[in-house]
């Protein structure tokens, strides 16, 4: 009686046809078997005259960790002597596959050394990519050739994901890995070959803090995403629409008010000819203590009884929330200063002879303080009709407070 095998058959891809390379060469055919019967990959290989093999191996393309490796047989975990090379190290390199199985399928690759050189057999399928460097918008042909001629049906995958057109218009999500197998036996895969999708910057940022103290240092740094990549030179900094310098890191080491203002920087990768790519822009706002203190009296004379305004003013960022006034009755000692008042404008009503001395203001902000040069507000004595009348006069002095903190004891 006759018994149909009806077992499905395995295609074993072994290699590419016959490579030569001068005197080297490995033979190899692609092969079919039944499912759980034995197969003999045949295989031959030369080398030059004068070489001695001293290693062979058989490996099989596999998926490891998304990547795909050549693994040597003698690694995968099968029984013992389900793949056994019965070749030689004179040209010889078949091997042994016995029950064959499912997972059988796929790429092979025999390798050998010699003495002085080594040897590996070549792939069946080659992925080409046409081309392979290409910019944003651009089109690109995904071509799969077979070695051993023929037009296999094939598909393609890129990183691992399945590609649904061969042609295409090409965004930056399309670069990566991509491979070739041949439809219904996507085990058996060309080699990876990598698509370089280049893009003008975007997305250009600028890093940089929004407020700093006068006298320290900031660091301005510019960034982008961009293939390839901008170089430092490729970034320029602005300032309120001017170009302060080049480069990616701009480090400024002691911050004035001056350099306050609106600041950008732009990109540029040689992508889509001379266009620029600009970040958003970002106000830098330097602070600094009360600074340009400025101190008057109105009137500058003033008889017993009326009043005398003294006003204080001074630059600072933020403006000085803080106005305080004080008197130095004894010039000759910082510990008479006493408190008198608070405010921009000090008002002296009903002036009187014990109201003399140094007048100081002081104003302060969230960052500083500073003090003013000091107000001298005198009696003058004069005889008039048997009486005695009281000018007053002011005269600017320069008055310094060596410890602030002492004059609200």
């Amino acid at each position: 009686m006759l018994h149909e095998d009806t077992s499905p058959p395995v295609h074993l891809i072994a290699a590419k046809y016959s490579v030569w390379s001068r005197d080297w060469s490995v033979t190899l055919g692609n092969q079919c078997a039944l499912i759980g019967s034995s197969l003999v990959l045949k295989c031959e290989y030369d080398y030059p005259y004068g070489h001695v093999v001293n290693a062979v191996s058989w490996s099989k393309v596999l998926q490891v960790d998304g990547e795909l490796m050549r693994v040597p047989l003698s690694e995968l975990p099968e029984p013992p002597d389900h793949f056994r090379y019965v070749g030689n190290y004179h040209g010889l390199c078949n091997l042994r596959i016995n029950d064959v199985r499912p997972a059988d399928q796929g790429r092979y690759y025999f390798s050998f050394v010699t003495t002085f050189n080594r040897w590996r057999s070549k792939d069946y399928l080659t992925a080409v990519l046409v081309p392979s460097t290409v910019s944003e918008g651009e089109s690109v042909r995904l071509i799969c050739r077979s070695g051993c001629g023929g037009s296999p049906s094939t598909v393609w995958f890129r990183d691992g994901q399945r590609v649904q057109e061969s042609d295409f218009q090409v965004s930056r999500e399309d670069a990566g890995k991509y491979h070739c197998a041949i439809r219904g036996q996507e085990s058996v895969i060309s080699a990876s070959v990598t698509l370089n999708v280049q893009y003008a910057p975007k997305n250009v940022t600028l890093l940089m803090p929004e407020k700093v103290i006068a006298g320290s240092s900031v660091t301005i740094t510019c960034s982008s995403e961009a293939n390839p990549a901008v170089t430092p030179e490729g970034y320029n900094l602005y300032k309120d629409g001017q170009l302060i310098v080049s480069g990616q890191n701009v480090t400024i080491a002691d911050v004035r008010p001056n350099d306050t203002g609106l600041y950008h920087c732009t990109a540029w990768n040689n992508i889509m000819g001379e266009d620029v790519t600009n970040s958003t822009e970002v106000y830098l706002d330097v602070q600094y203590g009360p600074t340009t203190m400025l101190v008057s009296m109105n009137p500058h004379e003033a008889a017993e009884g009326g009043s005398v305004n003294m006003t204080c003013s001074s630059d600072a960022n933020p403006a000085a929330d803080s106005y305080t006034w004080y008197r130095q009755s004894d010039s000759n000692s910082s510990s008479s200063m006493l408190w008198v008042g608070s405010g921009k404008v000090l008002t002296l009503h009903s002036v009187e002879a014990s109201d003399k001395g140094v007048y100081v203001c002081q104003a302060r902000n969230s960052v500083g303080e500073r003090n003013s040069s000091g107000l001298l507000l005198v009696t003058v004595k004069k005889e008039h009709h048997g009486l005695f009348d009281f000018s007053i006069c002011a005269v600017v002095v320069i008055v310094t407070i060596r410890n602030s903190s002492r004059l609200l004891s």
